[in-house]
Parts: C-alpha cells; structure tokens; sequence
C-alpha cells in the first residue's frame, strides 16, 4: 500500500486503443483509426471553460529521468504525453542548452524512448527504445543525428549503465529460470494453468513470470558490444528488485572495476516476509561478490560511489519488516571498510543521494512540514544544511560541478525542471511544459491550516479552495483521506487524486496530515503502525470538525474520498462517523483485515502494520478494533467503490465485499471494477471515466 515517490520516476506502457465507448464515441470496423495528437494543446471550448477538467489533465506533459552532460552545459530529459481519443502515449528524449534555455525534441519515432545516458565522453547520448515491443540500447549524436541500434539482445532489455570510462556497459534483463507449467506438462499444451510452490507468486500488479533481473556487464568500444557476462549467474533473485526495478540500485564505482547493486537474496516466500534487501559490490577482474550491509536486517538500496571512488553511500532503514522506516544515509569506507550512519541526528528521511564533485558533501531530498526540499551533508562533519524552501515538492536532483538540477511541483503545478544554486536554493525555472494549460485554467487557492488533535497535538492540513472561491457562499467539502498508510499530503500534483480538479468542481477540499505521515517527525510516523483505526481516524474528524465551523462550509454536504489506506479510512469512517458525512468514495481499500492479511503479497507489510497475524496469541488488537467489516451495522451512507482486478496489494475482493454488504443493506452504492487495471489507474480513458463516476456520485449526494 505504501505508494513509493519513485514511482513516479517509471515509464508506464500503455495498452493499445480500447474503451470507445466509455466517451461516447463509436467507430466501425471500416473507419480509420485517428491519428493520435500528442501536442497538449487545449480546444477552443477548453479555453472558454477556463476550469480544470479530467480531459485537460491527460493533456499535461510530464518530465523525468533528467540527467546532465558531462561539461555540465546541457540536460536530457524524458518527456511524456498522452491522447485519451486513443489510449496512446508517447515518450520522447530532449535536450536542453543551459545557456539558451532552448528545448530541442530528439527523438522522432513513435513510441517510448527513455533512460537517455551521457556517453562519459559527452559525444554520443545512449537510451532505450521499443521496436515491436522489445526494448534495445540506441545511440545518438547530441543534436539527434547519426541513430544506431547498439544492442540486439533476445527478449530486450530493461536497463542499462555506461562505465565511467565509457568501455564498458551494464545492462539488466528478465532471465528465464522457472518451469512454466507448459514445460512441466509438455504432453498438454492446451493447459491454462498456474502451478505455485512459493509465496509473492505476484506482486503489486503482475503474476511472477518464471524469471528474474539479472545484472550484465559487456566491453564496449564505439557502438560494439563484447560478449555479455551474467553476474548473477543462475541466481533466482533480482536486481533491480520487482516490483519498480529502479535503476538507481545499480551503480559503477568511479573507476570501473566494481558495481554495487541491491538485490533481497532469499527465496520467494522469506521475501515476502522480509524488508532485508543488501547492497553487493561485485569486482569486475575477479568475479567475486561480496555483500557489505549482511548485518542489517531491513532495507538497503540506492548505492551511489563517491567521484573520487573512496566511498560508497547507500539509503538505509533499520527495523525488519518496517518499509516505513527513518531511510537513513550511510556511508562505506571502500579501502577501510568502515561505516557511517551520517544522518543519526537529523530527524527526517533521506534520498536521491548526488555527491559534490569534490566528495566531500552528498546532497540529498527530504521533507519538511509536507513539502520536500534539497538538504547538502559535509561528510567530514555531518553538518547538514537546507538548501531550498517553499510550498513544493523536489522529486528528484542531479549534479555536475556547481549545475543543481531538480524536477520539482506543486499541488497548483505538475512537474518542470528548475536549475538550483546549491549555495543560495535561489531557483530557475527551465521548463515551461504546461505553461499554455495554466495561463488558460484557473487554479484554486491553497491554505495552511494547523488544527489541534484530541491528544493536544498541531496537524497540518491542506484547505484547496474553488478557483472563485466567494466566502459569502455555502460550500460541499470533502475530507481527503491519504494512502499509504505512511506516505505524506505532500505538495503533490496527481493525475488521479488530484485536489485542484477537485476544487475546479467547486468543492472545498480538507486534506489532513494525520498521524502516520512523514516529514513531522519519526514518532508522529510511527504511530500509525498497529493503530489503523484509532489516532488517525481521529485525527482525520479533528480536521473536519474545525474546517466546517467556517461559515463557506456547509456542514450538511461534505463527503470522505481516498484510496489504498485512504479506502480502509473510508470504509472505517463508514461505521463510525456518527453522522458526519452524506457520501463515502473508497478506491482500492482495505475491507477486512483478517482476509487482506491472507490474500496480500507482500506479508512483511501487514505483519509489521498489523502487529501480526489474526491467528497469533495474544491477537493483535488491530483485528478486533480496528477492521471496518466490524462496524457495518451502522453503515447508513451512499457509498461508491472502485476495484481493480491487477491490484494485488489489496485484493479487488475487499471492495467487493464492501459493496456486496451495502448493498444488502439496502444503502445505496456503485461498484466500478477496472478489470485491467492494479492499484492504480493508469490507461487515459479509464482514468477519464473515474473522474466522471467520482463527480457523479458526489454531486448526486452533495449538491442536489
């Protein structure tokens, strides 16, 4: 359920045209399919309408993977775009003059093209592309020119990395080791069938597939490839590890004799009961791997080399089991093998880890007060320092001598690239993607609220308001109920949940830091862990109780929306608000804890946020106080529930029983069930046609 940041950072392949219907639009088997439009551009009667919509938010062009040329004079970057007339995107590589600030689009096919890599010597740009569904390694000249085909692997490739010298590359890709049930029964090839021996048989969204993410390394000489060395040979563990294969757990030392890669070595089933990834080093000339974090028995991942190939630093969490945990900076000592816990005194979480040319400070992301900003750390000293400050959230950094480059956004902005001076925080925006969207669409206004708890504590909560916000005027509200269960109401602009479309359809929206959440701290964080249904859900009522005192909100019409965790909040809130709430919407929520501990894939999550399993003495209080099935003899109010079949997470099943028991209830409910879908929506028209249904269903019960 904990909905990881890097998320964000993966390219999603979208499936090809469906779901006409869903937009009224029918064509027959004669017409030609439409061309798909991927220039973001608003209609005449978007523009007049001046307001956010769902159509609108699939016209945003969306950023990532920067990275920065070797001279530091220029950026990469990925950009996305999207056409819900045809359930198609598209995913080009750009490139950016800093001097200039001028954009340039390099890549002119269709389809994905993505991870665009710096050659070390900055004369040629490496990056993946599909063809025919099978992703190979390309290269090009800065300027887009002289494309070549660099790899030509069987099955394709998933990632890759150019040595710094640039002689060699590391490349990951899906190694068949498993028997299908195919090749078990090769007598009955009609078979449709899975046959399991081991837990997390899937995960998130995906069956596992007979394979695993192996790491290989090749000689490379201008454009050639040498023969390819598994270094995980016959292994059945992954790296990158499933279910995001972040490159960022694979890194090359600064000299190029080692890499330190992450990988969970365990068999399937003590991996879904553990949190205990390792960082290895494998050395190139011998072959030998060695894992440098065996002590520790949570996560460790992202390991990132010094420039000057003294150190290692790596994100580390401590308490097995807990995926949550403080990610602490740590630190290794190549030659000597030492270690250091460099952020011991500093409160909050640390990532996305870039050293400083010189190697004596990393810089690093971490929140505060439910934004997230830029942080540097003298390694001599452990002096940390702030560098940025506002109402925003940084996703990512990168840099190159004193060249700071971060992805950043808002909850009024999605993400643009700005430059960073890494003394002053004084930012410049680069990219001006969305910049037409905004200058046509008006966005609501967001406040800081601090609201006391029951237990005398200060909460921070979010208050969007329309775009013509009248004060004199009654307002519907809504209480924003957060996933995670530990994962912020942050600065963030979401394409599903997203809070100024929310408000574009005049709702006042109340979104509540509850207990649970991070960047307040590692108690405030904690306390949500065994404690589902009691402080939290207090505090989610503590917001909405002093947010409708004012006057614009009219206390008869608010309603409670959320997904993941936020679904359970919904579902428990259902049985225990005491009147407070005229509609429910639940996305992908937890139902009933004793099935969801069955049925889940990853068993260290609820073992750890649970307390343990149902069947335990003693049992854990989480069962019997704390699981929304429990109170449903007071179930009284309208309630929507979205399900997706690939959620696997949390099972579709709980959403199911939820509307199965409303209905039987006689309470009126809607069941939208994504069949193709997981935790979340990702297809255009699927997620335009949730926006629809979540609007319906409130202004149903809210307005009318």
């Amino acid at each position: 359920m904990n909905e990881e940041r890097h998320f964000m950072n993966k390219i999603i392949i979208f499936l090809a045209f469906s779901f006409f219907l869903i937009m009224g639009s029918c064509r027959t088997a004669e017409d030609p399919e439409p061309e798909p439009d991927f220039s973001g551009e608003l209609s005449a009667e978007e523009i007049e309408g001046g307001l956010l919509t769902p159509e609108i938010l699939w016209k945003f062009g969306r950023p990532g993977d920067v990275r920065i040329a070797p001279d530091g004079t220029k950026i990469t970057y990925s950009l996305t775009r999207y056409d819900y007339n045809t359930n198609k995107s598209k995913t080009d590589i750009c490139i950016m003059d800093l001097e200039t600030g001028e954009p340039q689009v390099l890549t002119a096919n269709e389809g994905r093209n993505f991870s665009a890599r710096w050659h070390p010597g900055g004369e040629r740009i490496g990056y993946l592309s599909a063809e025919d569904g099978v992703v190979q390694l390309w290269e090009m000249d800065p300027d887009g020119g002289n494309i070549r085909q660099v790899s030509d692997i069987e099955g394709g490739i998933n990632s890759f990395g150019y040595s710094p010298a640039g002689d060699h590359i590391y490349f990951t890709k899906q190694v068949r080791l498993d028997k299908a049930p195919s090749e078990m029964h090769p007598d009955l090839p009609l078979i449709d069938v899975r046959i399991e021996d081991e837990l997390m048989y899937r995960h998130w969204s995906s069956w596992h597939n007979h394979s695993y993410s192996h790491i290989f390394i090749t000689s490379y000489d201008n454009g050639r490839l040498g023969e390819p060395k598994d270094i995980m040979d016959g292994e059945r563990y992954d790296s990158p590890m499933p279910p995001f294969y972040s490159p960022g757990e694979i890194a090359w030392s600064s000299d190029g004799k080692m890499i330190a890669y992450t990988s969970k070595k365990m068999n399937r089933t003590e991996f879904a009961q553990s949190t205990d990834s390792d960082i290895y080093l494998y050395d190139i000339d011998t072959g030998e791997t060695s894992n440098i974090t065996s002590e520790n028995r949570g996560y460790d991942k992202y390991p990132v080399f010094s420039p000057d190939g003294s150190y290692l630093a790596w994100q580390s969490m401590e308490t097995p089991g807990y995926e949550s945990d403080k990610a602490r900076l740590f630190v290794y000592d190549i030659k000597t093998g030492v270690k250091r816990y460099l952020t011991r005194d500093f409160e909050e979480n640390a990532s996305d880890f870039v050293w400083s040319d010189d190697s004596e400070s990393i810089f690093f992301i971490s929140g505060v007060n439910a934004t997230y900003q830029v942080f540097s750390i003298h390694v001599p000293t452990r002096k940390i320092s702030q560098i940025t400050t506002g109402r925003h959230n940084i996703t990512s950094i990168n840099m190159k001598g004193n060249t700071l480059i971060a992805e950043k956004m808002s909850m009024s902005m999605a993400g643009e690239i700005f430059r960073i001076n890494p003394v002053t925080g004084r930012e410049t925006q680069l990219t001006f993607i969305n910049q037409h969207i905004y200058d046509n669409i008006a966005m609501g206004h967001v406040a800081e609220r601090w609201v006391v708890t029951t237990d005398g504590k200060e909460m921070l909560v979010w208050v969007i308001y329309p775009p013509d916000f009248d004060p004199d005027k009654k307002y519907p509200a809504l209480l924003y109920c957060q996933g995670g269960p530990q994962s912020a109401v942050s600065q963030f602009f979401s394409f599903r949940w997203n809070f100024q479309l929310m408000a574009a359809n005049d709702y006042i929206i109340v979104a509540p830091n509850r207990r649970g959440l991070p960047t307040f701290g590692q108690q405030w964080n904690r306390q949500i862990s065994g404690d589902w249904g009691g402080q939290a859900m207090s505090d989610y009522l503590s917001a909405i109780d002093e947010l409708k005192k004012e006057a614009y909100i009219d206390d008869n019409r608010i309603g409670a929306v959320g997904a993941s965790f936020g679904g359970y909040s919904v579902f428990q809130l259902a049985g225990t608000h005491q009147g407070r709430f005229k509609a429910f919407i639940s996305h992908n929520g937890v139902f009933n804890l004793e099935s969801m501990y069955g049925a889940t894939e990853e068993t260290f999550f609820v073992n750890h946020d649970l307390g343990g399993a149902y069947w335990e003495k003693p049992r854990p209080v989480s069962y019997d106080e704390f699981s929304p099935h429990l109170y449903v003899h007071n179930w009284d109010t309208p309630i929507l529930v979205y399900t997706g079949e690939n959620d696997y997470r949390v099972p579709y099943t709980e959403g199911l029983q939820a509307f199965n028991i409303a209905r039987l209830k006689g309470i009126p409910a809607r069941l939208i069930h994504f069949p193709n879908e997981g935790h979340w929506v990702l297809q255009p028209q699927n997620g335009i046609l949730w926006q629809r249904e979540f609007f319906l269903w409130l202004d149903k019960w809210l307005k009318n």
